[in-house]
């Protein structure tokens, strides 16, 4: 019988399938140096973003010799020491399809919230006032998008704005095939986009992309959006530029420490904030769930 430890949850039909299949599946969190002990016990090992999967408990897992994956159900994997994981004989795997609209419409979903204050202006009015004539907003329509990144979330991104009537531009590492929108230079991206989001990894180790430098490069009163991953921001230096009116506004979905603790940023009014769910819809859970059990069966089968 195969032994699946899943800490960060999994969707029920997911678990159900594999327990009809004689598995055992375990859906409990544990601290770093409780699953180090607990790994041991399982063929594999299931996460989300809240665990972390760094030397001790691969070392700890390597040593009993049982896990033979680690399974991140998500795009990313930076909280998975994949290299060092593989190198022990433990396969690692993501599931980079099933979530992509989600975030994506998540990405939307704060572009629309800013552009109409649909954030500060829900706080307020729960305060007991009616700042009507305070929130003058703007239409998406005819305004340029600027997307970092166009692999599967950007170019859904990239379908939805297109859909508002946004004009959209992109830049990446290379040029991305199919994809009827313009590849731009960064500093030139910057220079025109009224809307800015990132679809793209955080490079572990080095310091956040969007500095004093880069805010100071975008068009005055752009709004920047992050639904991809917290370290890519330095979270004082956008304050300062919300602060100044260099930008008009932030949407987050990741953050630099989760759960969130800089006070500055999350009491700013110019800034609409989720608590990292971008992947968190009932369609895109299904699908992730049954995306890992498919990598299961093609594993350990």
């Amino acid at each position: 019988m195969y032994r699946v430890l899943a800490t960060d949850g999994m969707a029920k039909g997911a678990v159900q399938k594999l327990r009809d299949l004689g598995w055992e599946v375990v859906e409990e969190f544990y601290e770093p140096d409780v699953l180090a002990e607990k790994v041991k016990e399982f063929d594999a090992l299931v996460v989300r973003s809240a665990t972390k999967v760094r030397v001790p408990i691969i070392d700890a897992a390597a040593a009993a010799g049982r896990l033979k994956i680690i399974i991140r159900g998500g795009v990313g994997v930076d909280n998975i020491d994949v290299d060092y994981a593989k190198s022990k004989g433990i396969q690692v795997a993501n599931t980079p399809n099933a979530s992509s609209a989600s975030v994506a419409e998540l990405a939307i979903a704060h572009m629309l919230a800013l552009s109409r204050f649909v954030s500060i202006a829900n706080v307020t009015m729960r305060e007991g006032k009616w700042e009507k004539n305070a929130y003058k907003g703007i239409e998406l329509t005819g305004k340029t998008l600027g997307i970092f990144g166009m692999g599967r979330i950007g170019r859904e991104t990239a379908k939805r704005a297109d859909a508002l009537g946004m004009k959209v531009v992109y830049t990446d590492r290379a040029e991305a095939q199919g994809v009827p929108y313009k590849m731009l230079p960064v500093d030139e991206l910057l220079k025109v986009s009224d809307f800015i989001t990132f679809h793209i990894p955080a490079t572990k180790g080095q310091p956040p992309m969007v500095d004093a430098a880069f805010l100071a490069k975008m068009k005055d009163g752009a709004f920047l959006v992050n639904t991809a991953r917290g370290a890519l921001i330095d979270e004082n230096a956008l304050c300062d530029a919300l602060d100044s009116g260099k930008l008009a506004g932030a949407g987050l979905d990741v953050y630099q420490e989760e759960p969130c603790k800089n006070e500055r940023l999350l009491h700013h009014p110019k800034v609409s904030l989720t608590p990292h769910i971008g992947g968190t819809t009932k369609e895109a859970q299904n699908r992730i769930g049954d995306e890992i059990v498919e990598i299961l069966l093609k594993t350990l089968k």
